[in-house]
């Protein structure tokens, strides 16, 4: 009776200490288990840090290959869908409010090209809220081209809005000047019909100029840029002068001896 209670006592002892490492071999698992997905977590987590930074880096200079090869053919269907909306578009009229030129002059004369590229997203937009959010429903303009003209405006505004990487303000004399041509136009005449034309009239002059801001930008772009001509002259020149002076030192050398 003896020897079995001390042989169930050992049997018991023995599971005891089986379970007992068992135990710490699955505690010991789980510990690296954890360190090694906490490890891949930190990994992945790096990985989206670099993927990010490398989009914010890149998605200019993307944008900016669609900006060259699109934007003024898409300007150019957004002015003749305005041309075609409506009457043709005539000067009749003076706009109450004096056009900023000078607005477009200093946008030229810029050296920081994120600002341009800002200026005419930001253009775009205040003459997409302009007709967005107005009633003109005084004038007989083809529904058609007047929401395709929008359609095309707007997709021009998201292109646009992928060339940066932080959003800014609008420029205040830019909203100024938009909020000054909508007081003296729309709301002063009533959202008449002849209101509404003097707002297409100064959306043609603004496709225009904003046509004029792309085709300086694109053509200093061109003229920072080296031509394959300057750059073998500058090879052929380079290699004449390096043969020159090989030949001067072969003088000097036979002349000593």
């Amino acid at each position: 009776m003896a020897a079995s209670i001390t042989q169930s006592g050992q049997t018991a002892a023995g599971w005891t200490l089986r379970d007992t490492l068992l135990f710490i071999t699955f505690i010991t698992f789980i510990t690296e288990t954890e360190t090694v997905f906490i490890i891949f977590i930190i990994f992945i987590i790096l990985m989206y840090t670099v993927l990010f930074l490398l989009c914010g880096a890149l998605t200019p200079a993307l944008c900016c290959d669609w900006f060259n090869h699109q934007f003024r053919h898409l300007n150019g269907e957004s002015l003749k869908l305005l041309q075609q909306m409506g009457d043709q578009l005539t000067e009749a009229e003076d706009s109450p409010v004096a056009f900023s030129y000078r607005l477009y002059e200093r946008m030229r004369n810029t050296q920081v090209e994120e600002s341009q590229l800002r200026f005419i997203r930001d253009s775009l937009q205040l003459i997409f809220d302009l007709y967005r959010h107005g009633n003109h429903s005084s004038v007989t303009w083809d529904t058609d081209k007047s929401e395709r003209f929008l359609i095309q405006t707007h997709r021009q505004i998201e292109e646009l809005n992928q060339c940066f990487s932080t959003e800014r303000h609008v420029s205040v004399k830019l909203r100024k000047y938009y909020k000054r041509l909508s007081k003296s136009t729309v709301e002063r005449m009533g959202g008449s019909a002849a209101s509404w034309e003097l707002i297409r009239q100064e959306t043609a002059h603004h496709l225009e100029q904003l046509d004029l801001l792309v085709a300086s930008m694109a053509s200093r772009r061109r003229s920072r840029r080296p031509s394959a001509v300057s750059v073998t002259t500058s090879r052929r020149r380079s290699a004449a002068s390096v043969s020159s002076r090989r030949r001067s030192a072969a003088s000097v050398s036979s002349r000593s001896r």
